[in-house]
């Protein structure tokens, strides 16, 4: 992991827990005078506490050590408001029906924050089809049948590009991965599409509403 859990952060879950020093000392089987030292940061708890303490605080080993009590506040499953998490070292691209804790290539994963975007249909008039392939992360799309035709005005170079493009509905995501030196666009099945995406490596995440 790429942190430890600090003194602060234990002091933190266990008071929220309406907890005493002595309480949690004596549900992991050690002394309060431990629990006190962590807490003041004269001392770390053993790895081999990880596990029972963040059983005791009530989160999971993750959150333990991340410092933050996470709940999924979608619990009526809707996917239209679903998070995406994007590892900086690998890639992986993780979605979920709300947020989570999610740990790729040793790191804790922030969600990702989308910034609007315009869409642009493909029968838009030419002066504001030339005004949309000035803006980067402008996402354009056209019906194809039952398909929506995306594509996103951006470079797609080695070192600046688009990841991927998803298009989410209300019962699931539809995602392609893209590559550099490649096309930003992809194909989508329009049933009950909610809001587009795309992911730039350099800027992060953009939406557009249907």
């Amino acid at each position: 992991m790429n942190k430890y859990v600090t003194g602060a952060v234990i002091r933190k879950l266990r008071e929220n827990k309406k907890m005493t020093q002595e309480e949690l000392a004596d549900i992991i089987h050690v002394s309060s005078k431990a629990v006190s030292k962590w807490e003041t940061g004269n001392g770390f708890p053993d790895i081999s506490l990880l596990e029972p303490l963040a059983e005791a605080l009530g989160i999971s080993v993750i959150e333990l050590l991340s410092g933050e009590d996470i709940r999924n506040g979608n619990r009526a499953f809707n996917m239209a408001k679903c998070v995406f998490y994007v590892c900086p070292i690998c890639g992986n691209v993780v979605t979920a029906s709300g947020e989570a804790v999610v740990s790729c290539c040793g790191i804790t994963l922030p969600p990702q924050e989308a910034e609007q975007a315009d869409v642009v249909p493909a029968d838009a008039s030419q002066t504001i089809q030339k005004e949309a392939a000035d803006v980067e992360h402008m996402i354009k799309m056209e019906i194809v049948e039952d398909e929506y035709y995306v594509t996103v005005e951006h470079s797609m170079t080695k070192d600046h590009y688009i990841s991927f493009v998803a298009a989410v509905s209300d019962f699931g995501v539809q995602l392609v991965k893209l590559y550099p030196e490649g096309s930003a666009e992809a194909r989508f099945k329009t049933d009950r599409v909610k809001r587009l995406y795309a992911y730039c490596n350099c800027h992060g995440l953009f939406r557009a509403s249907r």
